[in-house]
């Protein structure tokens, strides 16, 4: 469907959000806002966000220098681009102008590195007491690690994630990474969250007497990893055990993975007592939800080496079409494994829009992931295509007071 929907103001609209992060994590956590109705300015180094050269796959042609990197347009829309030189006293005033009328910086330079800019914690504050300020980094902006770049593989790395990830080491598995750079994904949502969170700090009445005014806030790609370990990390805290590697089981839950059938594979959650001995009928195994070893989801923990043989060997009988119409039949939690593209084209994707489709001025058609959100009043939309570098340059000048021999002088000297 056309995803379009201009008119239309969401939750923030009214507010201004000063962009100056790149790659994954900020441009994420930006977006959620701008789909949210916040102006989005993406503040873009004069080569640009280094995502727009991250292909292929591409869009546009490399000879009408349109080609522009998938990756680029996965995290963009909604926003508007200036390309702006903060290496020069020029482009450090455009941005202290922006940030005076702003409401949110989001950035994810190295620690330091926008201290070293003129724009530290305190000339922040002097320049907009008001501003909520989101430093993205990779371990944070204190520890031993501080300095350290943080990159999403490096940090699914030592923030535990790849340890638990991939087929178990009795199978020949190793440490795998996820299949998307969740790291850098999940900070982005924390950090959108935590901008909410101070945004409404800042409005007085809000649970305190008076606005806390603006506030920094520091999101960790380490921190939001180790975050979402959740009952991993509960588990190894309970038990003094570092989990290991199951491929797709679950730790607390059997059975709860993916099994071979006579053509494919199946994923079989069964995740109440009430859907155990449904499955076991549907399996045509009655006698199994008897079993005492298997009666109850703690015996089948812990007796998951005795069970999983019996159905593995059961599933593989018949083929997956027939399997999931008699767990369906059930309402017993299942579903086929599907790649991206059939993901997307499946029924309940397709009812739900999960796919739109958007017009870029010089790309033509571009695909999108939806907004995952539907807001009954104020709903979520998708209003501009990911920007070219640049393109809003003049008109966000404009609107700081630039006039026209300004902004022409800005060109000359390659601020913007």
């Amino acid at each position: 469907m056309s995803a379009i929907t201009p008119g239309i103001d969401g939750p923030l609209a009214g507010l201004r959000i000063v962009d100056c992060s790149t790659v994954l994590a900020g441009p994420y956590c930006t977006m959620l806002l701008a789909d949210l109705g916040a102006d989005v300015v993406k503040v873009e180094p004069p080569d640009g966000d280094a995502t727009r050269g991250w292909g292929p796959p591409w869009v546009g042609s490399a000879a009408e220098g349109t080609q522009t990197a998938a990756y680029f347009l996965a995290v963009n829309r909604n926003k508007r681009s200036l390309r702006l030189d903060l290496r020069s006293e020029a482009g450090k005033a455009v941005l202290r102008q922006l940030l005076e009328r702003g409401d949110v910086l989001v950035e994810n330079f190295r620690v330091g590195g926008l201290a070293r800019l003129g724009f530290g914690d305190d000339d922040l504050s002097a320049i907009n007491p008001g501003l909520v300020h989101l430093a993205i980094t990779g371990y944070g902006s204190t520890g031993p690690d501080a300095d350290r770049p943080g990159y999403d593989f490096v940090i699914q790395a030592v923030g535990g994630l790849m340890s638990i990830t991939g087929e178990a080491d009795a199978f020949g598995g190793r440490p795998t990474k996820v299949g998307v750079a969740i790291s850098d994904v999940v900070s982005g949502l924390f950090g959108a969250v935590s901008v909410l969170a101070a945004l409404l700090a800042r409005e007085p009445g809000r649970g305190t007497r008076r606005s806390a005014g603006g506030q920094r806030i520091d999101v960790s790609l380490l921190e939001s990893t180790l975050a979402v370990l959740v009952n991993q990390a509960q588990n190894a805290f309970v038990t003094g055990r570092a989990p290991g590697r199951r491929g797709n089981a679950h730790p607390n839950i059997v059975p709860y993975e993916t099994f071979r059938t006579s053509n494919g594979e199946i994923a079989i959650g069964i995740g109440s007592e009430r859907q155990w001995p449904r499955f076991c009928a549907a399996l045509g195994l009655p006698d199994l939800a008897e079993d005492p070893r298997f009666a109850t989801n703690g015996a089948r923990v812990e007796h998951r080496d005795a069970l999983i043989p019996i159905l593995v060997a059961r599933l593989a009988e018949r083929s997956t079409a027939r399997w999931l119409a008699a767990l369906d039949a059930a309402d017993v939690p299942c579903g086929p494994i599907l790649d991206v593209l059939h993901a997307f084209e499946s029924p309940a994707a397709r009812t739900r829009g999960a796919r739109i489709e958007l017009e870029h001025p010089v790309l033509g058609r571009v695909d999108q992931v939806a907004p995952p959100f539907e807001l009954s009043k104020t709903p979520a939309s998708v209003r501009t295509p990911p920007p070219l570098l640049g393109e809003h340059s003049e008109e966000i000048l404009a609107e700081l007071g630039y006039d026209e021999p300004a902004v022409m002088n800005l060109h000359r000297e390659g601020v913007v």
